[in-house]
C-alpha cells in the first residue's frame, strides 16, 4: 500500500512519494501556516428557503459577540467597584459592617455578571459549530454526484495537508461549568460503547493494504451498517481512491473538541501513555509515547513516535494535535 510506505524512519518503512517532515522544532508538525487565503473550500451548493444560510448565522454570531462584549464591559465596572472597595478599607484601616455587606453584595453581582458572560460564550461556540456542521453537510452533499464511473478531483497533498491543519487548529474547545465533566470524545475521553460515528466524521481506521500490512489511516465515514455492524469509509488520502467496509473494532473515532489542559487536565493523555498519533505530514496514525501533553488549549501534543532506527526505539518528539491523537486500540489475540 503506497501510505504505508509514505514515512521515513517510522518502524523500518522507506520513503517512495512523500518527503521526511522534520525530526524536531517548532516547526516539527510540518505544516503550511494557515493565511487568509487558506481558508475552507467555497460552498458548493445554496440553501434552500428553509434553512438559514451561513451568512445569517454570521449575522447571529456578530450579535453574540456584541453582547458577550456588553456583558464584560458590565462585569468589569463592577469589578472595578470592588477594588475601589479594598482600597478604601486598607485607607480606613477596618472592616466595618458596611464594608461586608457592601463587598457581599458586590460580589454576588461579579458571580452573576461572570455567569453571563460564560453563557454568552457556550451560545458563541455553539453558533460556531452549527456553522460548522452546515458548512461540513455541504461539502458532503457535493460529493453525492460523483460516483466509480466519474472519480473524484485527486486533490494535491498541500491542499489536503493545509486543510488537516485547518480542522485541528478550529476544532472547538470545550468549556464546561463548574464541576461539570468533560463529555465523550472530548480530547482523550473515549467515545460511548454504543457510539456510531456520523457521515462526514473523520475516524482512524485500520486497513489491510496489497502487501498484507495492516495500518492505521485517517478516514472519513460514508455510512454504519446496523446489521452487520461494518463502517463503510473513505480513505481521506484521495490519492487511494479507496473505499473500506470495517467492523466497529477497527475504527477509533476522533474528537470531536479540545480539552482545556488549565481546566480539565483528566481529559488528555499523560506523559508516557502510548498512544496513536497523526504522523506530521502523512495520513498514517502510527504508535508514540506523550512526550509532554499541551499546556494551553492551542498547544499541540509532543509525541515519541516508536521508531526502530534510533536507539532508544523512540524518534524525537514531534508535535500532534489534539485532533489526530487517539487511545490505542489493542488487536484482538488469536
Amino acid at each position: 500500500m503506497r501510505r504505508a510506505k509514505s514515512v521515513v524512519g517510522v518502524s523500518g518503512l522507506t520513503s517512495v512519494s512523500t518527503p521526511p517532515p522534520p525530526s524536531s522544532g517548532p516547526s516539527s508538525h510540518g505544516l503550511p501556516l494557515l493565511t487568509p487565503s487558506a481558508s475552507m473550500p467555497s460552498l458548493p451548493a445554496a440553501p434552500s428557503s428553509s434553512e438559514p444560510s451561513v451568512r445569517e448565522m454570521l449575522k447571529d454570531l456578530h450579535q453574540l459577540i456584541i453582547q458577550t462584549q456588553e456583558e464584560r464591559s458590565k462585569g468589569e465596572h463592577n469589578l472595578s467597584n470592588i477594588a475601589k472597595t479594598h482600597e478604601r478599607m486598607q485607607y480606613e484601616q477596618k472592616v466595618s459592617p458596611y464594608f461586608k455587606q457592601k463587598l457581599r453584595g458586590l460580589y454576588n453581582t461579579a458571580m452573576a455578571d461572570a455567569e453571563s458572560e460564560a453563557d454568552m460564550l457556550r451560545k458563541c461556540l455553539d453558533k460556531v459549530a452549527q456553522i460548522k456542521t452546515v458548512r461540513n453537510e455541504r461539502r458532503l452533499a457535493a460529493r453525492t454526484g460523483y460516483s466509480d464511473e466519474v472519480p473524484r478531483k485527486t486533490m494535491r497533498r498541500g491542499v489536503l495537508m493545509t486543510m488537516l491543519q485547518q480542522s485541528a487548529l478550529t476544532l472547538p474547545l470545550w468549556i464546561g461549568k463548574p464541576g461539570e465533566s468533560p463529555p465523550p470524545l472530548c480530547g482523550a475521553m473515549c467515545a460511548e460503547s454504543n457510539y456510531v460515528a456520523k457521515h462526514g466524521d473523520k475516524v482512524a481506521a485500520r486497513v489491510k493494504g496489497i502487501d498484507g500490512d495492516e495500518t492505521w489511516i485517517l478516514a472519513e465515514v460514508v455510512s454504519f451498517n446496523h446489521g452487520t455492524n461494518k463502517y463503510e469509509v473513505d480513505d481521506i488520502d484521495e490519492e487511494g481512491k479507496e473505499r473500506h467496509f470495517l467492523s466497529r473494532r477497527r475504527v477509533i473515532p476522533l474528537p470531536l473538541m479540545k480539552a482545556d489542559p488549565e481546566n480539565n487536565p483528566e481529559a488528555l493523555f499523560q506523559k508516557n501513555q502510548l498512544v496513536l498519533a497523526l504522523y506530521p505530514q502523512t495520513t498514517c496514525f502510527y504508535r508514540a509515547l506523550i512526550h509532554d501533553p499541551p499546556s494551553r488549549p492551542q498547544d499541540d501534543y509532543s509525541v515519541l513516535f516508536e521508531d526502530t532506527s534510533y536507539a532508544d526505539g523512540y524518534s524525537p518528539p514531534l508535535n500532534v494535535a489534539q485532533r489526530y491523537v487517539v487511545a490505542v486500540k489493542e488487536s484482538r489475540k488469536r
